[in-house]
């Protein structure tokens, strides 16, 4: 596979390790920076997604998603994320990523504005708001609504900002076993950026409920990178 993440935003929040250990597949512990354990709450627009060789996949390989992530380590020693929820505007793309990935996809209503946001080589974002909003279809409606003003761009990446954005493999439980399924992508090219509001039930509905009623540890945000 491989796919175009475009206008991303990385909203991260510290959450104490044990909190969020019980809510790992086997085999699969929470990765610690700090001293923390970190839940991201991760918007952004796919893009031209498509399998293999054969190019982008009509209609299909393009749509918003919005992420709730857990940042893991296994006994091998391999980095990677837990999802612990994904909202898609993709009906079929939901189904069909379920049934072969075994990860926690829900159709919803989703919606961002402005549809996209200036490529680096068309003018400098800096100073825009982007605003994404999304409603699950089904059951309680699970709602988030995030606004978040861009910045300057990151010369040189933190290591905590390094931590929170260079990951390579998923963890998910399926046949009766945790797996690691790697990608790769090449640095984003990061922004600082600023939450200008929150109003979040994904992170909640998790299992993890009054962590975004208090402001993010960390915003960044990023035009985006191709990844396999």
């Amino acid at each position: 596979m491989n796919q175009w993440w475009r206008d991303i935003s990385f909203l991260h929040w510290r959450v104490d390790p044990d909190r969020l250990a019980r809510l790992l597949p086997p085999g699969v512990r929470p990765d610690v920076h700090d001293d923390s354990a970190w839940v991201g709450l991760i918007p952004f627009r796919m893009v031209e997604a498509g399998l293999g060789h054969r190019g982008p996949v009509p209609w299909l390989g393009t749509f918003l998603e919005t992420n709730v992530r857990f940042y893991t380590t296994d006994d091998a020693g391999r980095r990677g994320v837990v999802f612990a929820s994904l909202d898609a505007d993709r009906l079929p793309v939901v189904v069909a990523a379920n049934a072969s990935f075994r990860v926690p996809y829900q159709w919803a209503r989703m919606s961002c504005t402005p549809p996209a946001l200036p490529r680096p080589e068309q003018g400098d974002p800096a100073g825009r708001t982007i605003v994404y909003e999304s409603v699950r279809r089904s059951g309680a409606r699970v709602r988030s609504r995030v606004e978040v003003e861009v910045g300057e761009l990151v010369a040189e990446p933190t290591a905590l900002e390094l931590f929170l954005t260079a990951r390579f493999g998923l963890h998910t439980r399926a046949l009766g076993r945790t797996w690691w399924i790697p990608n790769t992508h090449g640095p984003w090219p990061l922004r600082r950026a600023r939450a200008v509001s929150v109003d979040d039930e994904l992170v909640a509905a998790t299992g993890l409920v009054g962590v975004t009623g208090s402001a993010p540890d960390s915003v960044l945000f990023s035009s985006g990178v191709r990844t396999v």
